[in-house]
């Protein structure tokens, strides 16, 4: 289970990334929010983040404008990794290197077919589980295991 979220900037994107991810296999669990109306993107940030460090999903997507708040908000959760990702390099990387568990992603800045390509990168890259990759993990969090 992928669970996604967005504020109202990224809304739209949002819509369309699900129906994209469907459409591939993923099951999506929407934390919201509803509509374009104006609302606060840590409490969306919030919702996923506890979602996946729950287990209830293995990973989550968060969106906004720039997918700035987003990254912010949910890296001050002890135990989730965000990256706000603009390209595919990126996206591969923070799997392969970081384990990143949330993607980030910044819908004014980045058009749907980019972001369903990062998305796609992001859900099908595994962690290398690396031994150096481990240990840096590590150092950011000290209860963190493979």
């Amino acid at each position: 289970m992928i669970g996604i979220a967005s504020d109202h900037g990224g809304y739209a994107l949002k819509k369309d990334l699900i129906a994209h991810l469907q459409k591939k296999g993923y099951e999506i669990k929407d934390y919201g929010c509803d509509s374009e109306e104006s609302c606060d993107y840590p409490d969306y940030a919030k919702k996923v983040t506890d979602a996946v460090l729950s287990g209830e999903c293995e990973k989550g997507i968060l969106l906004c404008g720039t997918g700035v708040g987003m990254s912010i908000t949910a890296n001050k959760v002890e135990g989730i990794r965000a990256a706000l990702c603009g390209d595919t390099f990126s996206a591969e990387a923070t799997r392969l290197h970081n384990d990143s568990n949330v993607l980030c992603l910044g819908a004014r800045v980045t058009g749907p077919e980019l972001a369903f390509k990062i998305a796609e990168i992001f859900l099908e890259t595994d962690f290398s589980g690396d031994e150096r990759h481990v240990r840096r993990i590590g150092k950011i969090g000290e209860d963190y295991k493979a």
